[in-house]
């Protein structure tokens, strides 16, 4: 059975996703944080003799969680709620997913197969060396942030939200107030770009990840990530990303600064 998360299933959802707290992490922000949230009525649990088996937000891009026994039913309920533009969720979970309603949805326009979802804590976190000034972004920079933000969507996601998303940069200013964008500067240069993303009690996941391609390879993608990492993790247990597996100079980033492989994300995009 699947229903709208209410009051007495809420605790229990919860407690479902904190299986997999790095894969899971969007589906607790909903949650936990501002129940009042417009968002929390997309959230729906699927229910099985009173337990949890799977979460599913149901909204501009709809994140599952769920044991196989949820598909079918998570794929009917589905087709009330159409017009997300993606699906993500643990690879295995979307490519059963996709099974079940590919009969009738749209077709995709881009598949990314396999994302590696990675993750660091504190004892993982590597030396690394200071040589550059790391900090929240500042009002005044929200046009270098946002370029920044659409050229790593534009690489990773193939689109530019710049012209599909006339709210995109409202919200990358609205990220700024709310000191959730880092970025990490040289000489007076902005060399590297990333914002926190949803976050739960294990975990911050970052996001927008980007240096600007003249600042590469001198290692100051790797100090600002790693002092930004050091400084997080003062305030979270962990922090997780995701990246295409093919996307490998970004991977070998994250491996530098002491970042593992955790798990396995799919996101199919329409």
């Amino acid at each position: 059975m699947i229903q709208s998360v209410t009051r007495s299933t809420e605790a229990r959802a919860l407690t479902y996703l904190s299986r997999s707290p790095y894969l899971n992490v969007f589906l607790k922000h909903v949650l936990l944080h501002d129940p009042e949230a417009p968002a929390r009525k997309n959230v729906a649990v699927a229910l099985a003799d009173e337990r949890v088996i799977g979460v599913a937000y149901c909204g501009r891009q709809l994140a599952i969680a769920a044991e196989p026994e949820a598909i079918a039913a998570f794929g009917e309920y589905v087709k009330r709620h159409r017009g997300e533009r993606m699906i993500l969720g643990q690879r295995d979970t979307v490519r059963a997913f996709w099974e079940a309603v590919r009969k009738w949805h749209v077709p995709p326009r881009l598949v990314r197969d396999r994302q590696l979802v990675m993750a660091i804590d504190r004892p993982r976190l590597r030396p690394y060396e200071r040589s550059t000034n790391v900090r929240h972004a500042r009002i005044d920079e929200w046009s270098a942030v946002a370029d920044g933000s659409a050229e790593m969507i534009r690489h990773e996601l193939a689109y530019d939200p710049r012209l599909r998303s006339p709210e995109f940069a409202e919200g990358i200013r609205q990220m700024i107030e709310r000191e959730l964008w880092w970025i990490g500067e040289t000489n007076g240069r902005l060399c590297f770009f990333c914002n926190v993303g949803p976050w739960c009690d294990r975990t911050v996941q970052l996001q927008g990840i980007w240096s600007p391609p003249a600042m590469r390879g001198r290692g100051l993608a790797t100090a600002s990530l790693a002092a930004i990492c050091d400084r997080l993790l003062d305030a979270s247990p962990t922090l997780s990303l995701y990246v295409n597996d093919f996307n490998e100079a970004a991977i070998a980033l994250y491996r530098r600064v002491g970042f593992e492989h955790v798990g396995d994300f799919q996101t199919i995009l329409f």
